[in-house]
């Protein structure tokens, strides 16, 4: 992204307007470069400079945040659908150029990390089944687990309508109804498929990384920035 361009269009890639609006918040002042008015729409400006109402330009090298998904929400863009997880994050960053998306998506039923952002390279590097980007859930299920569980998962799960085998998966009992599960692929809706295959149902699917991403203590429904440099 070049660091310089000009202010309607900067306003405009950033998602906080149209051009043509640009010119009325040029006309009213709203758009300052190091502190003094910018009348002229068609400026080129640095990036890192402008204000606007007083505020600088948000995430202006790019989007990378941590979002806590709730139950209930899809992972799409069609408002269509229901709820979705972009309701849940600032308005304009869907009209940002270009739109945010997350890395990977949980079903609705599913809760937890998702990983969101504009970086189009990262979201093509994470859901790539070449790069075996690990993944770890708290599950939980209609039964209590046998002790040959995880060996069956360290094996690979045979799942049904698929020419191989899951790749091999770690599973550790946490309690009488809750394992923890670790991926390194994701196939659709691979997790509970896993656990129908030898005769479980998921009641709970809970993701708490992704990669060296953790939920950690981020409260339901909220997102925390990631800085573009863990990536």
């Amino acid at each position: 992204m070049s660091a310089v361009m000009r202010v309607d269009k900067l306003l405009s890639r950033f998602g906080y307007c149209s051009r043509f609006v640009a010119r009325v918040w040029c006309n009213n002042d709203r758009i300052t470069l190091n502190g003094e008015p910018v009348k002229n729409f068609a400026q080129k400006v640095a990036i890192h400079d402008v204000r606007i109402d007083g505020e600088p330009i948000e995430f202006p090298d790019g989007i990378l945040v941590a979002l806590h998904k709730p139950v209930g929400y899809v992972c799409s863009h069609n408002d269509g659908e229901g709820a979705r997880i972009y309701d849940l994050l600032p308005k304009h960053w869907l009209a940002r150029d270009p739109k945010i998306t997350s890395v990977g998506r949980l079903d609705k039923d599913t809760s937890g990390l998702l990983i969101v952002t504009d970086q189009t390279a990262l979201v093509h590097r994470f859901t790539s089944p070449k790069h075996h980007v690990k993944k770890r859930y708290r599950v939980t299920l209609d039964r209590s687990p046998t002790d040959e569980l995880a060996a069956q998962f360290a094996s690979g799960i045979q799942l049904n309508n698929e020419p191989k085998p899951c790749l091999p998966a770690s599973l550790t009992i946490d309690s009488a109804l809750v394992v923890r599960v670790e991926l390194q692929e994701g196939k659709y809706h691979q997790v509970r498929r896993m656990f129908a295959a030898c005769g479980y149902h998921v009641v709970a699917l809970h993701r708490e990384a992704v990669g060296d991403w953790q939920l950690e203590d981020l409260a339901e429904g909220q997102w925390r920035a990631l800085p573009l440099s863990s990536i």
